[in-house]
């Protein structure tokens, strides 16, 4: 038995308007390390049929710098103050002697001083059950779920019908990322489609590749070598000859699925999307002209690829630039399948099914919130001895209206405005310039703390070294 199967209670589906669904999210995946974003067209030759098939939204945003964050948002259709799943350590990441406030954080040791930097901020691992998720809203409109991939919220289902974490042994699988372990989800994958494609179903497949990309199959590596020309590769702890051996493993899995879903004859009746949980490590990922990397706020962190294709509905080889962002799948799954969005909880997403269209949707802003420091590259800090230090992700909530984007710093509670359109790197600040902006999107994003009762840290840190 592969799969983690419950009993479900289903509607009665018409497949004339309820489409299938295949989401598949690849992890820490930079926003142009496809060819459809910009990469070389060779290295992904599957995901950019995909995306030549359909539409490229050139302004997709992950709902958060982490995959846990990203993933909570994308299943609960609402914002990280409100699941409180902020990154997959719960924990910040780098030297605690360079952050301001008390946060909880990996290199805490004092006893007072965990305690102190827990009672700041409230911070979940996994969903609660109470929280209506996709798969939730979606068996109710008929559908059978599945969800495949690595998983990091323990043995709960969250709703699924269906689970594994490695695609052989349920919910008792390893999650260790191995090019096998993505073979044999690919294979349980379209196993699935099989078996449910007489009537509707929600595949939602979270990839390993391409985070930790270190742990590749040596021999691929190996098979990469001449064709990227790294010389002679080592086992090093470098992920750079690495990389493109796990973007390989996704390409393919997504050609097969394709195939799969086209072999069956529902192509008409299938959405079929592809994304990335975050952005990439900039020591491998091509991230240029953005700035930061996986974990910040900066555009790096958070924009992400992303093309879907549905026959006779998406125009093939279209582009949409409108941002859309993780927490707008569950509503816009629920009007696809003609079910209930939840009424116990916010949804702080949108239908978005109107782009799939050629056509508009309101206009709106949409935000982030970070309160822990991950070091990386993105905002750096000068030190007492006259080095530097640098995070990519710090204490801090954005807004996004458009092209113009504001961040809020939490430890000295500044803001920097920055006009995307022209300037995607982040590099000129025009808080000053566009006072009236500056203040328009500073009280939106004030008034979204408050609804979302967003946690930010206040007390000093003790152990920190800055003036």
């Amino acid at each position: 038995m592969l799969l983690v199967a419950l009993v479900p209670n289903k509607a009665s589906a018409d497949r004339r308007s309820q489409p299938n669904i295949v989401f598949i999210m690849a992890s820490d995946l930079g926003w142009q390390d496809v060819g459809f974003m910009g990469a070389d067209p060779t290295e992904t030759p599957m995901i950019d049929e995909l995306a030549n098939q359909g539409m490229v939204f050139s302004s997709a945003y992950a709902g958060g710098p982490f995959n846990s964050a990203t993933e909570a948002c994308f299943l609960s259709g609402t914002y990280t103050p409100r699941h409180k799943i902020i990154d997959n350590s719960s924990a910040a990441d780098g030297k605690t002697d360079y952050m301001r406030l008390l946060v909880p954080a990996v290199e805490h040791r004092h006893v007072k001083i965990i305690q102190a930097a827990s009672r700041q901020l409230e911070i979940e691992r996994s969903l609660s059950r109470k929280v209506v998720c996709i798969p939730d809203v979606l068996n109710e409109a008929g559908y059978q779920t599945a969800r495949i991939g690595p998983w990091f919220r323990g043995r709960k289902t969250l709703g699924f019908d269906h689970s594994s974490i490695d695609g052989e042994n349920g919910l008792k699988g390893t999650s260790a990322m191995k090019p096998v372990v993505v073979e044999k989800m690919t294979d349980l994958a379209i196993r699935f489609m099989k078996e449910n494609r007489r009537s509707p179903f929600f595949l939602y497949i979270s990839h390993p590749w391409v985070h930790q990309p270190k742990r590749m199959n040596y021999e691929l590596v190996k098979a990469n070598d001449t064709k990227l020309g790294f010389g002679q590769v080592k086992k090093t702890s470098t992920y750079i000859p690495y990389y493109p051996g796990t973007i390989d493993q996704v390409d393919e899995s997504v050609g097969r699925i394709l195939e799969a879903i086209d072999a069956l004859g529902i192509s008409e009746s299938t959405l079929f999307i592809f994304t990335s949980s975050c952005g990439g490590y900039r020591e491998v990922s091509k991230l240029a002209p953005l700035r930061g990397e996986k974990g910040s706020l900066f555009e790096a962190g958070v924009r992400v690829p992303m093309c879907m294709r549905w026959p006779d509905v998406i125009e093939a080889n279209s582009k949409c630039d409108v941002p859309i962002t993780s927490v707008d799948f569950l509503p816009t799954f629920a009007s696809l399948a003609r079910g209930q969005v939840p009424r116990r909880q916010p949804v702080d997403g949108i239908n978005i099914s109107p782009l799939m269209r050629g056509e508009e949707i309101p206009e709106r802003s949409i935000f982030w919130h970070y309160p822990l420091y991950a070091q990386g590259t993105g905002l750096e800090i000068d030190l007492p001895d006259g080095g530097t230090y640098s995070w990519c992700g710090f204490p801090s909530s954005s807004v996004l209206r458009g092209h113009w984007k504001l961040i809020e710093f939490h430890e000295d509670n500044s803001v920097m405005l920055f006009n995307l359109r022209d300037d995607p790197g982040e590099t000129q600040d025009l808080s000053t310039v566009y006072p009236d902006r500056t203040e328009e999107l500073r009280k939106q994003l004030d008034d979204w703390q408050a609804t979302t009762k967003a946690p930010i840290p206040t007390v000093k840190n003790p152990r920190c070294v800055l003036p």
